[in-house]
């Protein structure tokens, strides 16, 4: 698999960091979550359970070996220092100068091993004004002017549905911590990598900075292409209480639409920049699709070249045919489900792990591979180190 050999070293807690050692380790890598004594990794105690398993932690912590470990203890932290000589990769998600206080910061391990990449995932990064605020996705969408736009039809904000902060900065933290790894069989050294979770969602939405760059005002959400403007960019209630959405603002998919609704003399009017001017397509589509059943409408696109989709619960999104086929939802031997890998390689394909460790599991096999002996192991266990 493509990080065969590769070996991190995971501080992180909660969702990004996390998401991105399992996907390294679905991929080959050997991930060691260095968990607190007591209640370990958070989400180890987040949500429903399955089996006595937190289904959070398992979709979080499959195939990685778990050291239960107390850092701040000199003993422990000697533990950690051995393990980081060899390691290839570190990531953690602690508030920013909590490692340094530690005393396993990244100045501190590339002294004892240069190569090391060490990927720091925050709210707001290491530096700036916001650096030491507490903050979780939430705050961070609100902050950086995401949650403004995410509104519903009298402009009031509304919960997301998913972590943007969380699963960008994680997604983009991957791609840092893989340029690192390939830079350094060029350089032999390796990086340290600072992701923000504002940062990452500014970075992810080009798209949006059009009245923002062009005008210097915020965006009117109803005006805009992607969020509601566009009559053929919509979500649209059904006769029975369900949803469809159209979500191709091609003109090409207006003119299918429209046509095979008899009403093409609306056409010129998806033409006209998303905003006021499509107000009178808006509301012949609310009316129409109003008219019929969610299952009616899906009978009616059937074949027709347009982009539409019914608006599922997660339940039957796994449950489709396509997510089968692309293996995003598995079963394990025992019939329990599991998220799938979304990278496909072919030569290479990932090899997944479907059991999550318990609390400390591999500590003592661990520090066996460290040269402790079981007297030295016991020893730690009770002085309450590991």
């Amino acid at each position: 698999m493509k990080l065969d050999g590769i070996t991190c070293l995971d501080l992180s807690l909660f969702l990004p960091g996390p998401t991105v050692t399992q996907i390294m380790a679905d991929h080959g890598a050997r991930v060691i979550k260095i968990e607190s004594l007591g209640e370990g990794e958070p989400n180890r105690h987040i949500g429903q359970r399955r089996d006595g398993e937190s289904v959070y932690f398992a979709c979080t912590h499959r195939g990685k070996e778990s050291l239960s470990l107390d850092l701040k203890d000199p003993a422990g932290l000697e533990v950690f220092l051995a393990l980081a000589r060899t390691a290839d990769v570190i990531v953690e998600s602690f508030r920013p100068g909590v490692v340094r206080r530690l005393g396993v910061d990244y100045d501190t391990i590339a002294a004892i091993n240069p190569r090391i990449v060490y990927a720091a995932i925050s709210a707001y990064g290491q530096t700036g004004p916001l650096a030491a605020d507490p903050a979780h996705d939430l705050a961070v969408e609100a902050m950086c002017g995401l949650l403004s736009n995410n509104v519903d039809d009298l402009g009031t904000p509304v919960m997301p549905a998913m972590p943007a902060g969380d699963m960008l900065a994680a997604t983009l933290t991957l791609s840092g911590i893989l340029m690192a790894l390939l830079r350094r069989t060029q350089t032999g050294r390796g990086d340290y990598l600072d992701v923000a979770m504002m940062d990452s969602i500014l970075a992810c939405m080009p798209n949006s900075m059009g009245a923002v760059f062009a005008d210097r005002v915020p965006p009117v959400p109803r005006n805009e292409r992607i969020w509601g403007g566009n009559a053929l960019y919509r979500i649209y209630a059904t006769g029975d209480g369900g949803h469809i959405t159209l979500g191709g603002s091609e003109i090409k998919f207006a003119r299918n639409l429209l046509t095979a609704l008899g009403r093409e003399d609306l056409i010129p009017l998806c033409e006209l920049p998303p905003g006021p001017g499509q107000l009178p397509v808006v509301t012949y589509l609310t009316e129409t699709f109003a008219g019929r059943t969610k299952a009616e409408w899906i009978e009616f696109f059937t074949g027709l070249d347009v982009c539409f989709a019914p608006v599922n619960d997660l339940r039957t999104g796994l449950d489709l045919p396509q997510t089968r086929h692309r293996e995003m939802c598995i079963e394990d031997v025992a019939g329990r489900e599991h998220l799938g890998t979304p990278l496909k390689f072919s030569a290479e394909p990932a090899t997944l792990n479907l059991r999550a460790p318990t609390h400390g599991e591999q500590t003592a096999a661990i520090l066996a591979e460290l040269g402790y002996d079981p007297a030295a192991v016991a020893d730690l266990e009770q002085r309450g180190v590991i």
